[in-house]
């Protein structure tokens, strides 16, 4: 081949290949394949990342709860914060996308200005499984809580037994001690005397008031205590109002039982033994037995009935501030709020509805109890915690004193819906029920229904009292904080 056939042939072979485009698209897939394998590494090894992320905050979120309680609890003080957070987080913290991550925790006290303050971070890296190729070999995550004291003020009432089978199994002694365990709990989280207020209601058949309420308005004397002297002077009118008339004294008596009907009738009522009244009042007339209805002496139904029953002693306590709650737990003085516990005695049946309904009274700031009234510029959280270790078995109406009356437990149940009624789709006030259980008797389903928004709690032991007590101070105390 000539030299100059030579060139001829490479110049038509380059200008096919100038012309030739077979095979482009293999080239450019090539080259677009890397950023685009960079993207779709980038969205996963961001979606594990983000993973790592809630799942770091979650268990930042319990932790600060859980250090939080211990300090308010004074299970540890300000220098063990730190210690305790590493414990709470390691526990809790189970994602495997993110390890060793490192937390801090910083306990702030309160200041005139402002509220006691604890904070926990955390923060790691996750390593890119597709990032490399992009020099990103890995990803830094991290999330803060925060959680403030004072941001709920309580409102608590405690509904005790005290019927006669709380004296077996050391089952009063031990409602005793956890009771006076919580108010340390609660006081715990208060820093200023409006913070916690709590209240006591001991229970058997009736509730115990208080006899230095005997001139009451709010109080109505049934037969026991008095009786009705007709406004009819002769034997004609004696008789034709339907009272009965003595030839031999020439005088008309009336045949009125109850202060209302004689009052109602325009006769006069004579109260007698008002004096030797132990404090106990019966259940109101339905359906204010079942309702936050303010007495008042223009509706004689509104009115707490008052009653002779010897089995009523240990009088309920109105709403007291746990933070001046000084007193030492093995205090007698029934004004405060672990004297009153200590001397508390067992005895008398089963009416655990008149028990939560005067809780339920404490707690408002009308009458008969007048609660210090809330402060608009607060959030407030209302609560009953009642413990019984029987069913219901007599109220004013119901039952014999001695089987279990589903009579009463209805009451109950009608009861319960009125102070849980929502507003604002939250309950106006929180109930948490404890059943102790020692005798073998069937979950009680008054109690589990009552409990429903707060918390039902059962033990078949005395000493799982405390175990229940514990549960709602921990409860109560996250109600207390706020992140």
């Amino acid at each position: 081949m000539s030299f100059t056939s030579l060139i001829s042939r490479l110049e038509r072979d380059a200008a096919r290949f100038r012309s030739a485009d077979g095979g482009n698209i293999a080239v450019i897939f090539a080259i677009a394949l890397l950023p685009m394998l960079g993207f779709v590494g980038a969205a996963v090894d961001y979606s594990r990342a983000s993973r790592a992320r809630t799942a770091i905050q979650t268990a930042l979120d319990s932790t600060a709860l859980m250090v939080a309680k211990d300090l308010t609890s004074g299970k540890i003080d300000a220098s063990s914060v730190q210690s305790a957070a590493n414990t709470y987080f390691k526990g809790l913290y189970n994602n495997t996308e993110a390890a060793n991550i490192a937390v801090t925790a910083a306990y702030t006290p309160k200041t005139s200005s402002e509220n006691a303050k604890l904070i926990v971070n955390g923060s790691g890296s996750v390593t890119t499984e597709f990032m490399k190729v992009m020099n990103i070999a890995t990803m830094n995550v991290g999330a803060s809580s925060t959680t403030t004291w004072g941001g709920t003020r309580l409102r608590v009432a405690l509904a005790l037994d005290v019927t006669g089978s709380m004296d077996s199994a050391g089952k009063l002694t031990a409602m005793k001690t956890a009771a006076k365990k919580l108010i340390d709990t609660l006081k715990a989280t208060a820093t200023t005397k409006e913070d916690v207020y709590i209240s006591i209601a001991p229970f058997n058949v009736m509730v115990n008031v208080g006899t230095g309420n005997k001139n009451a308005t709010w109080l109505d004397w049934d037969t026991s205590y008095g009786s009705c002297k007709s406004k009819y002077t002769t034997k004609n009118t004696c008789q034709a109002g339907g009272d009965n008339w003595s030839n031999r004294s020439g005088t008309c008596s009336s045949t009125k039982t109850l202060k209302s009907a004689c009052e109602a009738g325009g006769h006069t009522w004579n109260a007698s033994n008002v004096n030797n009244w132990t404090g106990c009042v019966t259940d109101r007339i339905q359906n204010y037995d079942t309702t936050k209805t303010a007495p008042t002496t223009t509706n004689p139904d509104t009115l707490f009935l008052a009653q002779n029953y010897s089995d009523c002693r240990a009088s309920l306590l109105p709403m007291k501030s746990a933070y001046e709650a000084t007193e030492s737990d093995s205090s007698t003085d029934t004004t405060t709020l672990k004297g009153r516990i200590n001397t508390l005695t067992a005895q008398g049946g089963t009416n655990q509805a008149i028990g939560m309904f005067w809780a339920w009274m404490t707690l408002q700031s009308t009458a008969p109890l007048y609660t210090p009234a809330k402060d608009s510029e607060y959030k407030y959280t209302d609560a009953i915690v009642l413990l019984s270790d029987g069913l219901n078995t007599k109220d004013r109406w119901y039952g014999n004193g001695y089987d279990p009356s589903p009579e009463v437990d209805a009451r109950q149940r009608i009861l319960c819906d009125n102070i849980t009624t929502k507003v604002n789709s939250v309950p106006e006030t929180t109930i948490y029920t404890i059943q102790v259980n020692t005798s073998g008797d069937p979950v009680s389903s008054v109690l589990k229904y009552c409990g429903s928004t707060g918390g039902f709690f059962s033990t078949t032991t005395a000493s799982g009292i405390q175990d229940a007590f514990q549960e709602v101070g921990a409860s109560l105390t996250k109600l207390r904080l706020s992140k």
